[in-house]
């Protein structure tokens, strides 16, 4: 491996594992938040924490899907890659 090819490999490394690091906290906080909120709405007698939990779930579902889906470097987006590298290579071989 080239030198620039250890560096790159370095930086999608370093930027994969922090945007995996960002969503177990917002996973962290999300929960920590949510039990509060699930705790207080019962204390009321009131169901209301189901609509917070239920929206930022979507959000928290979503940036799962983009994290551990569709960052470069990751099986699925390799999967992606390759198959349309073979479309290419296939159509237009250099």
């Amino acid at each position: 491996m080239t030198r620039q090819q250890d560096r790159s490999l370095e930086q999608l490394a370093v930027r994969r594992a922090r945007a995996k690091a960002g969503w177990w906290m917002h996973a962290i906080v999300y929960l920590i938040v949510n039990a509060g909120m699930a705790a207080l709405s019962i204390a009321s007698g009131h169901h209301w924490a189901v609509f917070p939990f239920l929206g930022w779930g979507v959000g928290l579902v979503i940036h799962w899907a983009v994290v551990w889906l569709l960052a470069p470097g990751g099986n699925f987006m390799e999967q992606l890659v390759a198959r349309e590298r073979a479309k290419l290579q296939a159509r237009d071989p250099w």
